[in-house]
């Protein structure tokens, strides 16, 4: 990256916190509809500026707590999160990008997207995420987090979660009993929020 080019990414985030703090101002909140609040994440690892990234999303986990997020940033902040050394984080980050799109990790080490029956929408999910998530483990800044993704992502504390979680959602799909169903739901959110490895 040239030095001009990493100051236009300096610019962009600092673009960004100032109108995140501008929207602040004037609203005594935050209406960012745009999704600024975002971009930041992908800016800093382009920048390899991870410990600047982590300061970036403890900000963001503090101002929007309830937050859904999109898979694409949870991604970005668990490669920040590995990149630090905070490897245990790291994990949790990949789990809730999981919960939040099983096709990610499919995507990004080049596997076939095969639509999960645990969904109705699966078509639909498959071809718009395919769109925008532009990560590879093929990018040379990726690849020692790709490796210990493959990894973990193999363990069997994961593949034990990830099967729990599928047949989870599966039985969900197909039932039609209440009390089962919240019965389910419950296990199945118990499950996403489970963050320790």
């Amino acid at each position: 990256m040239t030095p001009k080019q990493t100051q236009r990414l300096i610019k962009k985030i600092a673009d960004i916190k100032r109108a995140l703090a501008a929207e602040k101002r004037t609203f005594g909140g935050y209406d960012d509809s745009r999704g600024l609040r975002y971009l930041p994440t992908r800016y800093y690892i382009q920048l390899a500026d991870y410990k600047g990234g982590l300061v970036y999303t403890r900000w963001f986990a503090k101002t929007f707590p309830d937050d859904i997020v999109f898979p694409d940033f949870l991604f970005e902040w668990a490669v920040l999160l590995f990149k630090a050394g905070k490897f245990a984080e790291a994990k949790a980050k990949i789990w809730q990008t999981f919960c939040a799109n099983t096709y990610l990790f499919d995507k990004y080490f080049g596997h076939p997207i095969q639509p999960l029956p645990i969904y109705e929408w699966s078509n639909l999910a498959q071809a718009g995420f395919t769109d925008y998530f532009t990560y590879s483990h093929q990018q040379s800044e990726l690849l020692d987090f790709s490796q210990w993704l493959e990894e973990f992502m193999v363990s069997e504390p994961f593949t034990t979660r990830k099967a729990r979680y599928l047949i989870l959602h599966q039985q969900l799909k197909m039932e039609d009993d209440l009390e089962r169903r919240d019965y389910l739901r419950q296990e199945a959110d118990q499950l996403e929020n489970a963050i320790k490895f």
